[in-house]
């Protein structure tokens, strides 16, 4: 079929072939996980309005000549490259952000470090006040409000495009495009320090722990509530992600816990309170052992019990990936078991 449109259309036989048979594999992939996610009927595949440019080039569409990148077509990029690449790369996707940066991400072979070795276990409970507040009061990962201080900033910047926005059907003013991009810089800074907080933490918590037991949450429904802000700011699911994702990287046994009734059970006797606590009761007290605890501490610490009492199937235990100083063999996309 590509071959008989680029014969049939001009336009398309001045692009890349190679290019253009990523972009039908890519649309192939995304069709194929329509039907295993929507079942049956006809797949339904998201269209962004504004979509930004991506392409990806095999080893056939692009080349690394004096530190430049060649891609097919005779395009040459000067690259600012951030680190030294370990091995040759296999493949190269050229995307642009929502700032117009360019970027060039490279997919190459290294050899696996192996994790430190440890023998600790740690339970994670996500929160609005503490993004992460774990067994251990040194792994905790607080909230530090980034777009809260740049707040005022992305407000003044709002309002003077609000004030240069022209009425609909016109082009933008160069006012307006320069004010959305001070926004967008203001967004983009914010989720970068984001990133690179739950980064660090993340290895922390990893590199001295060989347990992990998170709590399954999915920050979806604070988006329509009070804390929405908030929630947005703490970062919760990227936080999930990269602990989630680097434990599994590093051999470590990772466990998702369902979050419900963590609150209300204690973590010393396992009994279950029979009314909910609300969210300005920020301590637990137990009423038949006297516990009392942070209410977030104490919901980690029962996220980590139900791990250690060994109530996951056999189903889950081995979807864990194993570590490969012990034998075992990591999977190309392992699962997370899930209680």
């Amino acid at each position: 079929m590509l071959t008989e449109a680029r014969a049939r259309f001009a336009w398309l036989r001045e692009g890349s072939r190679v290019a253009q048979q990523q972009t039908l594999r890519t649309y192939a992939l995304a069709l194929q996980h329509s039907y295993k996610v929507k079942g049956r009927g006809r797949p339904t595949v998201k269209r962004l309005k504004n979509s930004l440019p991506s392409l990806e080039y095999t080893v056939r569409g692009f080349t690394i000549r004096e530190r430049r990148l060649r891609l097919a077509g005779g395009i040459t990029i000067p690259v600012v490259w951030s680190r030294e690449m370990p091995s040759e790369p296999t493949s190269v996707r050229v995307y642009q952000d929502s700032l117009g940066h360019w970027y060039a991400s490279f997919v190459v072979r290294r050899e696996t470090q192996p994790a430190p070795a440890a023998d600790k276990a740690i339970g994670v409970d996500w929160g609005v006040t503490t993004t992460a507040t774990t067994t251990d009061p040194a792994y905790d990962l607080p909230h530090l409000g980034h777009r809260k201080r740049c707040a005022a900033e992305l407000a003044r910047v709002q309002r003077t495009m609000s004030r240069r926005r022209r009425p609909r059907g016109n082009p933008p003013s160069k006012g307006y495009l320069r004010a959305r991009r001070q926004a967008a810089t203001l967004h983009k800074r914010a989720a970068r320090q984001n990133t690179h907080d739950a980064r660090q933490w993340a290895k922390k918590v990893v590199d001295d722990h060989s347990l992990i037991a998170v709590e399954d949450f999915t920050p979806n429904f604070l988006a329509r509530s009070t804390m929405a802000r908030k929630a947005a700011d703490a970062a919760i699911g990227a936080a999930k992600r990269e602990l989630t994702n680097r434990g599994k990287r590093a051999g470590r046994k990772v466990v998702l816990v369902p979050p419900a009734y963590t609150t209300m059970t204690c973590s010393q006797c396992g009994t279950r309170a029979k009314t909910r606590l609300g969210l300005g009761m920020r301590t637990f007290r137990c009423g038949d052992c006297g516990h009392t605890a942070c209410r977030d501490r104490n919901a980690a610490r029962a996220i980590l019990a139900t791990v250690e009492r060994d109530r996951a199937g056999a189903d889950d235990v081995r979807h864990v990936i194993t570590s490969p100083r012990a034998g075992g063999c990591a999977r190309s996309e392992p699962e997370i078991p899930r209680l």
